[in-house]
């Protein structure tokens, strides 16, 4: 039975597999909360940023038409106009302040999680991550990328892993993110995470699903010749999928009909 029902963790339809796309316009979908802020910021600046640029080219078009050589053959010599200065003095401190309050917020919140359900540890080394789960028997596994030569259908090319990590659905997953050599940045676009790998530090963010699915992201931190061949695959699954996986993590899984080696060492204390 056990078998049987974790012949279902590693399942990763293509409809699920989440990854950016040629001639993508936007960004990717949003699969945790910090994304969600983040995309809702976005969109906030975008508001503010169209609307400036409109007044800016307003005030182009007005000064062009109103103020050529043709209608003002006499120069005008005024030099200081206190209101005007009053203006455009307070009126961008405004504007940054209105900016910099969910901009913080969004900071904060994204900073560390409270009361996490799991803790993932990731290390940065050249060119390949390594995760720990210690909450779960100390699981740690490397995870490298697939050559193109060794792909099967349906995977992508320069984002399968052989060892992706797995996370459950629904859990708030604390990412402790450090290095060993170089500074290397772990980066997740669909859960909004990016932080830097960098040796002698342990940096911090988390995650949490709302969907179950493959999503892929990579090293954002030019850290060397093979900097463009360290992808990241994460599998979200059900909590009973994890379970599962966390009680027998060397088992076989399917994948579009291959079979998908999860080979995992286990460290003794």
């Amino acid at each position: 039975m056990l078998g049987a029902g974790a012949a279902l963790l590693l399942l990763a339809p293509a409809a699920l597999a989440e990854e950016a796309v040629d001639w993508q316009l936007g960004m990717q979908q949003a699969a945790t909360p910090v994304r969600e802020h983040i995309d809702a910021l976005h969109d906030e600046l975008l508001v503010i940023i169209t609307l400036i640029t409109l007044f800016v080219l307003g005030l182009l078009i007005y000064v062009i038409f109103r103020f050529g050589a043709k209608r003002n053959p006499t120069p005008s010599q005024t030099t200081h106009n206190t209101l005007l200065e009053l203006m455009w003095t307070t009126v961008p401190i405004l504007i940054l302040v209105v900016i910099a309050i969910p901009s913080f917020k969004l900071l904060y919140y994204n900073d560390r999680t409270q009361h996490a359900d799991l803790t993932l540890k990731v290390t940065g080394h050249q060119w390949y991550w390594s995760y720990e789960y210690p909450d779960n028997k100390d699981v740690s596994f490397d995870s490298s990328m697939v050559d193109e030569k060794d792909l099967k259908p349906g995977q992508p090319r320069l984002l399968e892993v052989d060892n992706p990590v797995v996370v459950p659905v629904g859990a708030k997953v604390r990412v402790l993110v450090t290095g060993t050599d170089v500074i290397h940045s772990w980066f997740l676009p669909a859960a909004g995470v990016q932080e830097y790998a960098v040796i002698g530090r342990t940096n911090e963010s988390w995650m949490e699903f709302d969907r179950p699915g493959t999503f892929y992201g990579e090293c954002n931190q030019i850290c060397g010749l093979n900097h463009p061949f360290m992808p990241i695959e994460i599998k979200a699954v059900a909590k009973a999928d994890f379970d599962k996986w966390v009680a027998n993590p060397k088992m076989k899984f399917a994948q579009n009909g291959q079979p998908l080696a999860v080979q995992v060492a286990v460290a003794a204390r």
